[in-house]
């Protein structure tokens, strides 16, 4: 097939072969279509100056020369300055250009005239009373219907003055020719692919529009739209929205598209074209029809199954471990009461996870409507809520260990765990449940989750529903399981000694929240929940000690309780303010740096170069992704595969709140951390969505078949 762009370049070398081009050694030359001139922004320069200096093309009607981009066809000019040690001259600074079609062939350059400027800096030691050469030797393609490559040689001299001497004012075709190069975009833009088309959105005033008479974009780079293709615009209040066709080049997810967008509005004086700079980021072209846009399309009784299912397999993580222990203990307990109290056990435990994710899922929908950007797990990002966890685990730990049992006023919440008996008891079990399971997803779930965060209210609640119903089933279906029943021990002492064994579990949930604690707000933050949860141990035994006494003494012991508690509430709420941004530039720096840390910035450096990534979107609070990094991520074989590929390994820390990884996870239809990107080799190859519960195995796998030719990412 003939390929159009080839085409002047084929002429171009066989007519700058045959010598077809003028020369001269003046600031003016000429050839039979173009006449250049040399000038610059002043007459004389001072040592040290820094001077505007151009190539001024006055073409004959009809024909043209090109623009940095030329478009289907063309040459753009090509200009080489010969100048004294210690100058240099600045890259061309190129005018707004304009369309010029032959048929279905659409280029992009200047027609009649047009000046080329470029920065020239003067050498500090340049004498005084000298002369400043400036040679330029000028490259450019003219063309019609036919092309003829031309080049001129130019000199201008400039003579060298000393400091307060005057420089006079220069040509004033270079202030003309300022007036013509692009400025600053007053708008603000964003580019999506929508589509087979590019949306570029243009955000302004309604009444900036109205006086619109023609409004085109022209991309820096070849390819990255079809030249000659239709440029539809539409204005919706204040937004113009201008839709591009993907060329042959097409732009990858995240890469930047640079251009000038030309805009011609009506005056008093006719029409007038301004030109203004554009550099903007593809949000979503190149993400695969199967992230987020796939899950926005998901039927609501899919997403309500996968729900279902994500919640059943939530009980096997880890985060939800430590609350097995009630669970196994409420089995053995309920054992020997009759069917229906059992089954009522069960009905209480699933409505507290019921009522927990309706509070989380409300909490989710009052955060969305104010403006947030949050997913599942957000509370874990508050240091404050970590530490109220942490303390809670510690407290459950200290009654299953038996320095202290609640009673009277407290049986809502201690009663039912600890002397297991009471609905109530039950009850809040389901809400324990629902609160250490927050920081763990599950299969299935992150294709729920992503879809509820972007549906109304309603549909968003009947989802986290689905959740819970599905974290409570297992123990729902034992309680309903008569059998179940008669294979459970008979009650007796041991049943003390596991509730005691039951307790450790609790104290290292509390160990990792403190832990978790010091990656959010830092180390003082981990001694300041120590030194509270010292204080609580102290307030539970005073308190159990005390309550078997008189008044007189039971009520200053429970004063000094209080004052415990108070100081441990205290302590921690002024304790773990610390700036975040240094916590995490800290730990960025103090952590294995086996990998680099995620920045949108960074990830479309390394794929504009090509280059293999592999992104890791984590959490400290998030336990699935800890064990993915030990059991997988970690693991010799992986990061071998890691070097063996050249995989730049960028890791994006969600533990606090970061709106940029927010925005990455909702992209990509999630509401939580883990998210694992595989990014092959190659500008416009399509990343890859590992899954949530990775093994050696899974990783390389999926590195590999993505490497191989043919590869169905791979674009």
């Amino acid at each position: 097939m003939f390929n159009a762009r080839l085409f002047p370049l084929i002429v171009a070398f066989i007519l700058s072969t045959s010598g077809l081009h003028a020369v001269a050694a003046s600031s003016e030359a000429a050839t039979g279509q173009v006449k250049a001139q040399l000038i610059a922004s002043a007459d004389a320069v001072h040592p040290g100056d820094e001077i505007l200096i151009g190539v001024r093309q006055s073409i004959i009607p009809h024909w043209h020369t090109y623009w940095v981009n030329p478009g289907d066809s063309g040459l753009a000019t090509r200009i080489e300055y010969d100048l004294p040690p210690g100058s240099a001259a600045g890259e061309i600074q190129w005018p707004t250009p304009s369309r010029i079609s032959m048929g279905s062939v659409v280029n992009y350059g200047y027609q009649n005239e047009v000046t080329l400027l470029s920065t020239l800096n003067i050498p500090g030691d340049s004498v005084a009373g000298s002369a400043f050469p400036v040679k330029a030797r000028v490259n450019w393609l003219v063309c019609k219907e036919e092309c003829i490559p031309q080049q001129v040689e130019l000199q201008l001299t400039l003579p060298v003055v000393g400091p307060g001497a005057a420089i006079g004012t220069g040509s004033p075709l270079i202030a003309q020719a300022r007036a013509g190069l692009p400025v600053a975009s007053p708008w603000s833009f964003r580019l999506e692919k929508i589509g087979d088309r590019l949306s570029l959105r243009i955000s302004g005033k309604a009444a900036q529009w109205a006086g619109l008479k023609d409004i085109w974009f022209y991309p820096e780079q070849w390819g990255r739209i079809a030249h000659g293709a239709d440029q539809i615009s539409k204005v919706s209040g204040d937004v113009l929205e201008l839709q591009l066709k993907p060329g042959d080049d097409p732009l990858a997810s995240g890469g930047m598209l640079a251009g000038v967008l030309a805009v011609t509005e009506n005056s008093g004086e006719g029409a007038a074209t301004r030109g203004y700079r554009v550099d903007v980021v593809l949000e979503a072209a190149a993400v695969p029809p199967d992230h987020s846009a796939a899950q926005s399309d998901l039927p609501l009784s899919s997403a309500l199954l996968l729900a279902l299912a994500g919640g059943v397999i939530l009980n096997l993580m880890p985060c939800v471990f430590p609350i097995l222990s009630f669970k196994a203990l409420s089995l053995l307990t309920h054992a020997q009461q009759s069917r229906a109290e059992v089954r009522l056990h069960g009905l209480a435990y699933t409505l507290g996870i019921l009522l927990s994710f309706a509070i989380l899922g409300g909490l989710l929908i009052l955060l969305k409507a104010g403006g947030a950007q949050i997913g599942w797990g957000f509370q874990f990002q508050s240091p404050l809520f970590v530490l109220a966890v942490a303390y809670l685990m510690f407290a459950v730990g200290l009654s299953l260990s038996g320095v202290f049992s609640l009673g009277g006023a407290f049986t809502g919440v201690g009663s039912g765990l600890a002397q297991r008996s009471g609905y109530t008891g039950s009850f809040f079990t389901g809400v324990l449940a629902t609160v250490v399971a927050t920081p763990c997803t599950a299969p299935f779930m992150g294709a729920a989750l992503g879809f509820a965060l972007t549906q109304p209210p309603a549909i968003l609640l009947a989802v986290f529903l689905g959740l819970g119903l599905g974290l409570a089933l297992p123990y729902l279906l034992l309680c309903y399981w008569p059998s179940l029943q008669r294979c459970l021990p008979k009650p007796g002492v041991w049943m003390d000694r596991l509730k005691q064994f039951l307790a450790f579990p609790m104290y290292g949930a509390a160990v990792w929240l403190v832990w978790v604690l010091a990656q959010q707000a830092g180390v003082n933050a981990a001694a300041v929940a120590l030194g509270g949860m010292i204080a609580i141990a102290f307030a539970a035994w005073l308190y159990e000690i005390s309550k078997t006494h008189g008044t007189q003494v039971r009520y200053p012991c429970m004063g000094f309780v209080a004052l415990a508690l108070v100081a441990a509430v205290l302590g921690g709420y002024f304790g773990i303010q610390a700036p975040l941004s240094a916590i995490t530039a800290k730990n960025a720096n103090t952590q294995d740096k086996r990998w680099e840390t995620y920045s949108t910035g960074r990830l479309q450096q390394l794929r504009a170069q090509g280059k293999p990534v592999f992104v890791n979107f984590t959490a400290a609070w998030c336990i699935s992704c800890l064990v993915n990094e030990q059991v997988a991520l970690s693991q010799t074989s992986v990061k071998n595969a890691f070097e063996t590929f050249g995989i730049t390994y960028l890791k994006g820390d969600w533990t606090n709140r970061d709106q940029e990884i927010t925005g990455v996870l909702a992209e990509f239809g999630r509401g939580g951390v883990p998210l694992y990107l595989y990014y092959p080799a190659g500008t416009s190859a399509y990343p890859v969505v590992l899954p949530q519960i990775l093994t050696p195995e899974i990783v390389i796998e999926s590195i590999r078949v993505a490497a191989s030719p043919g590869s169905a990412v791979s674009q």
